[in-house]
């Protein structure tokens, strides 16, 4: 194993998650979906915390990992708008936020196409939009994203490295291809500022709107 990839296995493994966790993340095998790694569970859940959020878009919600992260994170009145096409993962987010202590209302789980839910939301008001689904579609999450996000709101877009295809250039594949005009977007928008890509997981991308 080389060094980095050592440096990544510990940085992975130095928090350990709980029983809720772990039993979620084998619900999301189950289900086919893939939950975020730890160091950017642990990374979002620090990044609410220091927001002071209490309100929140999730696009993604997969077995409900991150959004329990995001909750762990918010104040204690913060609610996660969160938004997937299937059913079943909603469920499955469901039990995972009961089991972890938070109330049904602290999040509001939205079933339908992203694209089609996010015109639905509040221009500017929310502390943290947070990007985690279909990667051909992430230019068009950070439109709504920057519409959605109130001034000193926290921009998080997951996969940013998407398997470490993301910096190689001979990768131009759809998802790839996608992800990294995401990242390029984001380093040139003048309205967002304190950009900075994290190698945790599989890659963080944050930055603060002005």
């Amino acid at each position: 194993m080389s060094i980095e990839a050592a440096n990544w296995a510990y940085a992975e493994d130095f928090v350990e998650e709980d029983r809720v966790i772990l039993e979620a993340r084998d619900v999301a095998d189950q289900l086919g979906c893939v939950p975020v790694l730890p160091g950017v569970a642990r990374a979002i859940e620090v990044l609410a915390r220091t927001a002071r959020a209490t309100s929140a878009v999730e696009i993604g919600t997969g077995a409900g990992i991150s959004l329990t992260y995001l909750l762990r994170g918010m104040a204690p009145t913060g609610v996660v708008t969160t938004i997937d096409v299937e059913p079943e993962h909603h469920k499955a987010a469901r039990r995972t936020v009961a089991a972890a202590g938070f109330a049904p209302e602290r999040a509001r789980m939205i079933t339908g196409r992203a694209l089609d839910v996010l015109p639905r939301l509040t221009d500017g008001g929310y502390d943290i939009v947070l990007i985690d689904a279909r990667k051909s579609e992430y230019p068009a999450y950070l439109e709504h994203a920057m519409r959605l996000l109130r001034p000193g709101g926290l921009l998080l877009i997951d996969n940013a490295l998407w398997h470490g295809r993301v910096p190689d250039p001979a990768q131009r594949d759809k998802d790839t291809t996608a992800v990294r005009e995401t990242l390029k977007a984001v380093r040139e928008d003048e309205r967002l500022t304190a950009v900075s890509l994290l190698a945790a997981g599989d890659g963080l991308l944050t930055a603060i709107k002005d």
